[in-house]
């Protein structure tokens, strides 16, 4: 069974958003006279806008109804992308290569207006053969829902694709889909080590990406799995040169 799928996630991995998040958050308890930390962000990072709306009323223990903090934090959001949108190195070219080998997929939990924006500002659209909006999965990251969904949409086996994420709760709802998992984290957001143990490759940046890569990945799955036969595939010659990758 060779890897016939990638999946994006967006936030922290297409582009360094999580840093607004995060700021807009703090500046959004502060304004209540709460402080927002960085174990709160974690917790909501990956989620999807109804679940991380709920960490937000929760954690800050506010009864501010979730539409008004979905509604709040969109606006906030959308002023900074009107600013910057802060696209990471090397995303447009991982997409463009996933594109031209495997069909490629976006899941993210971030709001629909807040994903429309970013993709249509990064002219992308037309590489992504599904997208998967979280405000449309009932069950967010870390459950393997959204990403489950994407690989029905793309008309991929889950066990034939490779999801790229940047936080705890996205690596987490990789692999309860069972797919390779290639760890790109955010900067300014580090992962723990039983975090990035989940990961079948960790990468600096999306600069290392390429088609040998998710090649090595699954077989780096494979072999912790210690099963006799690598069920993926990776094209002849496509190792050369991988050293130069990372």
């Amino acid at each position: 069974m060779p890897v016939e799928g990638v999946i994006f996630d967006m936030e922290g991995v297409l582009v360094d958003s999580e840093v607004y998040w995060e700021a807009s958050r703090r500046a959004f308890a502060e304004q209540r006279g709460k402080a927002w930390t960085m174990d709160d962000q974690r917790a909501a990072m990956g989620r999807n806008t109804v679940e991380w709306a709920r960490v937000m009323q929760e954690r800050l223990g506010i009864d501010t109804p979730l539409e008004a903090i979905i509604d709040d934090m969109i606006a906030r959001i959308l002023a900074r992308y009107d600013a910057r949108v802060p696209v990471l190195p090397g995303a447009h070219a991982a997409v463009r290569t996933a594109e031209g080998r495997y069909r490629v997929a976006l899941a993210s939990g971030s709001p629909t207006r807040v994903i429309d924006y970013v993709i249509a500002h990064l002219g992308l659209g037309e590489a992504f053969q599904a997208i998967v909006y979280g405000d449309d999965i009932a069950n967010g990251k870390p459950a393997p829902d959204i990403y489950l969904e994407a690989a029905r949409q793309l008309g991929v086996p889950p066990a034939c694709c490779v999801g790229v994420e940047d936080s705890a709760n996205g690596l987490r709802a990789v692999k309860a889909a069972g797919m390779y998992a290639i760890a790109v984290p955010s900067p300014g957001f580090p992962l723990p080590d039983d975090v990035l143990a989940l990961a079948d490759r960790v990468l600096p940046s999306l600069e290392a990406f390429s088609v040998a890569l998710v090649g090595i990945a699954c077989a780096a799955m494979m072999n912790r799995a210690t099963l006799p036969v690598n069920p993926c595939t990776i094209r002849p010659g496509a190792q050369r040169g991988y050293s130069a990758q990372f």
